[in-house]
């Protein structure tokens, strides 16, 4: 997906914004159907049963006529779509979409002329019912486009997404491997002993936002108060979460043309960031520390650095199992726990080798073999070695 900044005029944007209700509306009436589906009853109506249906609306309710045809049956067939992938068992089910956080819609069979230039940093764009809509030409617009996706966020910006594949970053081929150990103080430790860090708001934003929360707890529900205070965090987060996937662009691109093979932890995010708070009959422990330790892991970005990396190198990243990476030393081999003195320092208690213990690990990560993000071979992993194994061949 191509991204760019969406400009359009307020008559446009109540236009966009009556595409995106029925978008919505199509969409959860879709869940709630299949929400009554069970095991034992009759197949749940698919996308052509749904789509006749909704003819049937629309010629029976003005205000669903009034909008477009094409927004309303994508939303319909984007369901079939998540259901697809829902069954398939790569995403969870379909819930309900929620005005205000859930804001877009898809337009399809574009035609050559629906997208032009109108100047350096200007293009328009033509958008069913609201017209020639403008955005910023940040960059070349990808060619034979065929469709294209309009979305609002919660910091009230329009953003228009361009379906295209890009194409895949060349390989270097110089044979250099480099492994990549993600952390919380350092983002990402590559073994060559560079030190990443992803950006975060800065001191006074921060201190600005705790102030923001603070006063939207003490809005009452529904006034404008509240909703100008919510504008103004979605519009701080919105900052923070854009440089963040700046970044992750940007290191993921310098990584795919500089090493052939990229080498990463097998981690299992989702799992790492559960919460502790448990049940009422066994409540959890140090809740309030594991819910900070999560929001760090969810702020630097582990899983957009690798999926993007995955997208631009395909074929040339390798997932490494994580055991012992951060006890092992990456000159002799020995594994130690005692070995890794503090969270940045790491001495073998055999050799005396000493390194920052996030570079050691990504040492460890780029020596290892692995199966590849597509699948591979299950070749044995010798970072993987248990330890006894380890200080018995030693």
């Amino acid at each position: 997906m191509s991204r760019y900044r969406l400009v359009p005029t307020a008559t446009q944007e109540a236009a966009l914004r009556d595409h995106c209700a029925h978008a919505r509306f199509v969409w959860n009436l879709a869940v709630e159907q299949q929400s009554w589906w069970r095991p034992g009853r009759g197949r749940a109506p698919g996308y052509l049963e749904q789509a006749r249906q909704l003819t049937g609306a629309r010629a029976e309710f003005g205000w669903l006529r009034a909008g477009s045809q094409m927004v309303q049956q994508q939303a319909l067939r984007d369901f079939a779509q998540a259901l697809t992938s829902f069954f398939a068992g790569t995403h969870r089910h379909p819930s309900w979409r929620k005005a205000g956080r859930d804001e877009g819609f898809r337009i399809v069979a574009v035609k050559t002329g629906h997208v032009r230039r109108l100047s350096r940093r200007t293009g328009e764009v033509w958008i069913p019912k609201a017209g020639w809509v403008r955005f910023r030409w940040s960059r070349a617009v990808p060619g034979g486009v065929k469709s294209y996706r309009v979305t609002l966020d919660r910091a009230g910006r329009w953003h228009i997404a361009f379906a295209a594949i890009p194409e895949a970053i060349p390989t270097p081929g110089t044979g250099e491997v480099v492994g990549v150990d993600r952390g919380i103080a350092v983002t990402a430790a590559l073994s060559t002993g560079e030190m990443l860090t992803a950006p975060r708001l800065g001191s006074a934003r921060q201190r600005r936002l705790r102030r923001l929360q603070r006063r939207l707890a003490r809005a009452g529900r529904g006034s404008n108060r509240r909703a100008r205070v919510k504008r103004a965090i979605a519009r701080l987060t919105a900052r923070d979460a854009d440089a963040r996937k700046d970044w992750a662009e940007k290191t993921s691109t310098d990584l795919a043309r500089r090493f052939d093979v990229i080498r990463v932890e097998d981690i299992r995010i989702k799992n790492m960031t559960h919460s502790a708070r448990g049940t009422m009959a066994e409540p959890g422990r140090n809740v309030h520390a594991k819910a900070g330790l999560n929001r760090e892991i969810m702020r630097s970005g582990w899983g957009l650095v690798v999926r993007r990396l995955e997208d631009k190198a395909p074929g040339r990243v390798e997932k490494i199992k994580p055991h012992y990476t951060s006890q092992r030393c990456s000159a002799c081999g020995h594994v130690d726990a005692k070995s890794r003195e503090s969270q940045a320092r790491f001495v073998c208690t055999a050799c005396g080798f000493a390194c920052n213990a996030d570079v050691n690990a990504a040492r460890n990560i780029a020596a290892g073999h692995a199966v590849t993000a597509r699948g591979g071979d299950g070749i044995t992993r010798p970072v993987n070695r248990e330890p006894q194994l380890l200080l018995q061949s030693a």
